[in-house]
Order: structure tokens, then C-alpha cells, then sequence
């Protein structure tokens, strides 16, 4: 399969990708390297630069590589961002997240894994986070 990991240059998406790979899938990493590290992501993957808001880009991904399923690892965790900038998550998560879905509609990708974070719940007091987690 061919797979779009969007945050491909972040811990958890260059993991994904690591993985990918060993599993002989053709991996395409976005990242606007706001978090990530481009050293991160192994040589073996497509690399762009950019941000998976940008429609144009987008178009240009799904149409040199013909992508098969988008795991999407780039929306927005800073929590501190989520209460002194909430535009940010707005931006970030809902409005670059639906050009995402809008180019896999437009190029007939319907296979979509979306991973959030347990940021959420502050520090666990326990792992693995489970149902039961107060």
C-alpha cells in the first residue's frame, strides 16, 4: 500500500513510518517540521515539507503517489495553546483537518486513521490509560 503519514517527522509518526516500512508499504511523509525532526524520518520514505492544510500540496501527493490510506499523526496537542489560542487548534485541527479529508474524497482515498493524545487528561496515574483512568 501506498500510506501519507501527516506528522512523519514527530515521534509516534516516524515510529508509524519506521514500521511501515519494515512491513514493505511505500510511505510518503508531510511535516511541517514544527515539531518534528526531519532527521527523523528515514530515507526510504517521500518526504515533503509542508502543511497538511495546504490543498495545493495535498493535490500534487495524491497525485504522484496515488495514495491508498492517510494516517494522520499533525493535529495540534499543546494544551496550553488549546485555552491562550484556541485559533490555533481551530486552524490546525478542524479547518486543515477537512482539506485533508476533502483531497482523500477528491482523490477516492477512503482509508483514514486519525490518532489523538492522551495530553488531554494531564499526568496518569497510571499506564497504560485505560477506560477506568479518573
Amino acid at each position: 500500500m501506498k500510506i501519507l503519514v501527516t506528522g512523519g517527522a514527530g515521534y509516534i509518526g516516524s515510529v508509524v513510518t519506521e514500521e511501515l516500512l519494515n512491513r514493505y508499504h511505500s510511505v510518503i511523509v508531510i511535516d511541517n517540521l514544527q515539531e518534528g525532526n526531519r532527521e527523523a524520518v528515514l530515507p526510504e520514505a517521500v518526504f515533503y515539507e509542508g502543511n497538511f492544510g495546504d490543498g495545493k500540496l495535498l493535490n500534487e501527493i495524491f497525485e504522484n503517489h496515488r495514495i491508498d490510506a492517510v494516517l494522520h499523526f499533525a493535529a495540534e496537542t499543546t494544551i496550553e495553546f488549546s485555552m491562550t489560542n484556541p485559533k490555533i487548534y481551530f486552524e490546525n485541527n478542524v479547518v486543515n483537518g477537512i482539506t485533508l479529508l476533502n483531497a482523500m474524497l477528491e482523490h477516492k482515498c477512503n482509508r483514514f486513521i486519525f490518532s489523538s493524545t492522551a495530553a488531554t487528561f494531564g499526568e496518569p496515574q497510571y499506564t497504560p490509560i485505560d477506560e477506568k483512568h479518573p
